[in-house]
């Protein structure tokens, strides 16, 4: 079964405002929904713009879709949340019975979601941010390390990186680093790359597609392996904003927890074995040596003398070249099976 993360980030402001709501009633929603309809967990963020980015630093996404020119001016619209708010978040997950988890961006973050998170997140962007890294392992807690615009050694780096706290508890995340992710550009057997390459470790994906009507490419990824799937998370994808244009929807959301609900019951089994409701199809279905005539005792079997013919009650025609140049030792009619007592 996959963990499924429904990443509400800072989507929850641009929900107040639709709903002339408090940012945390607005959470509240969110975290509501999302349990409701299938989540195992909800991730926020935590950062300050100043501690974050320079005050020039260029956007990176569709400027189409999300019109803000720099990251500064973005992220600043959306800091606002300080320790105790995060704290009742955490709280209220704990009420509803769905886990809290956080993405740190800055050292002082992962020192107070300690006390409130069991699992942290670390961003892509932050793979190569080596005292973020070192403060988020120190702790000593489950990590989803997101992987986007890494290579093979960005990602060795990192992990060894949290090995050297003795940490050595972490998810490796398949992301592709582009809002939205364009469907070719997805990837997915990247993810069976990552299982090659760190076989030691658990395999999540993190998802910045647009989501298809059947949530086909989640999907997809949970049938190559991810065990836990992470994808941004809103009430009303057509409201403008920060990550609505690429975040599923309550509906959404259910059909991704529907689709992996009938994974489960068509994979089935990893090892190879006979089903029980194969057991008399296996019977009546293959075959057996049947004899073409009427044959006597004393009789040498020769092939003219045999067919392989259904139901498989006797002996297996498998076995047919172990019955050649075999003696009769009674009579046997046409169409009859043979079985070890006429030998």
């Amino acid at each position: 079964m996959v963990y499924i993360i429904a990443e509400v980030g800072v989507n929850f402001f641009d929900i107040s405002k639709k709903y002339d709501i408090s940012a945390l009633d607005a959470c509240k929603l969110l975290i509501i929904e999302a349990k409701k309809n299938g989540a195992d967990a909800v991730k926020f963020q935590s950062y300050k713009a100043e501690t974050l980015v320079s005050t020039n630093s260029p956007a990176y996404w569709d400027t189409s879709l999300e019109p803000t020119k720099t990251q500064y001016e973005l992220f600043k619209k959306h800091d606002s949340f300080i320790e105790k708010d995060y704290v009742f978040l955490s709280n209220f997950c704990r009420k509803h019975q769905i886990d809290f988890i956080c993405t740190p961006f800055d050292l002082n973050s992962v020192n107070f979601l300690n006390n409130i998170v069991d699992v942290y997140k670390i961003s892509s962007s932050d793979i190569t941010n080596k005292p973020l890294i070192l403060e988020v392992a120190s702790k000593q807690k489950k990590i989803l390390l997101s992987t986007g615009a890494s290579t093979i050694d960005d990602i060795r780096n990192a992990i060894e990186l949290i090995k050297s706290t003795g940490n050595n508890n972490i998810v490796i995340m398949h992301c592709i680093l582009s809002y939205p992710t364009k469907n070719e550009d997805a990837n997915l057997n990247m993810i069976t790359s990552i299982k090659k390459n760190f076989p030691d470790y658990e395999i999540g994906y993190s998802d910045h597609t647009k989501p298809d009507c059947n949530m086909q490419i989640v999907t997809a990824a949970y049938i190559l392996g991810a065990e836990y799937i992470e994808k941004h998370y809103t009430l009303d994808k057509l409201l403008q904003g920060n990550d609505h244009y690429h975040s599923m929807d309550s509906q959404d959301l259910k059909k991704f927890k529907d689709n992996i609900n009938f994974m489960d019951i068509i994979l089935g089994n990893k090892e190879k074995q006979v089903l029980d409701c194969e057991k008399i199809s296996k019977l009546n279905a293959r075959r057996s040596i049947y004899v073409t005539k009427n044959l006597e005792k004393g009789h040498i079997i020769t092939m003219n003398d045999l067919i392989c013919k259904r139901p498989n009650v006797g002996i297996c025609a498998m076995n047919i070249d172990n019955i050649i140049g075999k003696v009769l030792l009674k009579d046997i009619s046409i169409d009859e099976v043979l079985t070890n007592q006429y030998f």
